[in-house]
């Protein structure tokens, strides 16, 4: 993506440091309707930004958008690149971007273990199969990812005798096992109880202060960890602000955002809506 005259002129350079993910005037169909409307948004690497939005809005189809599940609309002037270029091989791509997902919990056979899930993000896939070769590193990868979100004793447990928040962070650790410079959250709190949202935000935070970048995306504002200063928000598949979290987290534009009336609390740091 090139860099305004003005930019170059304020920075004093004629390039930019490629951006995490960098989408221009983007068109999503999802069958005969639009998923997305005209999307131009740019994250950079090592930014922390929550995409907000009621159910509907638009979000799982930009997931699946930077995933490569989906394509946008062949437009001029219509761009997607991830570190600035447009086409990357899958395998590639997950070790820059990790990718926690519900979608892959709905996937994972429930016999597979932590380690087997931890393991199957090598191959891009949802578990070992015959065809892969686990080799002793990959396992102590592996196992390395689980100790550090907390978790090893997980290793040998099937998923189904997993409780909700230990599934999140094993999924967490199958992302974080490449080592990729950033995270994307997609709804991270569903199905959590309120002790292992709280768990699962921490580990966030951790993980934002450690410098990996942290792109969530949720209808919960109560995900939203400190870190984050910015704030998108999404609505009906059309970008509708995008803005420091302190002007958007406001009553007024959250009742607009969920065509409801709410009323936004902040409690050190932290915002939820009443």
């Amino acid at each position: 993506m090139l860099e305004s005259a003005a930019d170059a002129a304020m920075t004093g350079t004629n390039t930019r440091k490629p951006a995490l993910i960098a989408l221009e005037n983007v068109t999503v169909m999802r069958g005969a309707r639009e998923g997305l409307r005209d999307i131009t948004l740019r994250i950079e690497a090592g930014e922390h930004v929550c995409i907000l939005g009621p159910n509907g809005c638009g979000k799982s189809t930009l997931i699946k958008t930077v995933t490569r599940e989906l394509y946008p609309a062949v437009r001029e002037n219509s761009s997607i690149s991830i570190y600035g270029k447009e086409r990357w091989d899958i395998f590639e791509l997950r070790t820059l971007l990790g990718i926690v997902s519900p979608d892959l919990l709905s996937a994972c056979t429930g016999k597979a273990s932590g380690r087997d899930v931890v393991l199957s993000g090598f191959f891009s896939s949802t578990r070992i199969f015959e065809h892969h070769r686990v080799e002793p590193e990959l396992v102590a990868r592996a196992e390395a990812a689980l100790a550090r979100l907390g978790v090893a004793h997980l290793a040998e447990r099937p998923v189904a005798q997993m409780s909700s928040g230990e599934v999140k962070r094993v999924l967490i650790a199958r992302a974080l096992v490449h080592e990729p410079k950033a995270l994307l959250f997609d709804e991270p709190g569903n199905s959590l109880d309120i002790a292992a949202q709280r768990q699962l935000r921490d580990t966030m935070r951790e993980l934002a202060r450690h410098g990996i970048g942290i792109v969530l995306v949720t209808h919960d504002i109560a995900d939203i960890i400190p870190e984050i200063e910015r704030l998108v928000l999404l609505r009906r598949g059309r970008m509708i602000a995008d803005g420091a979290k302190e002007e958007l987290l406001t009553s007024e534009r959250l009742s607009e955002l969920f065509d409801a009336p709410v009323h936004v609390v902040r409690q050190d740091g932290h915002y939820h809506l009443l």
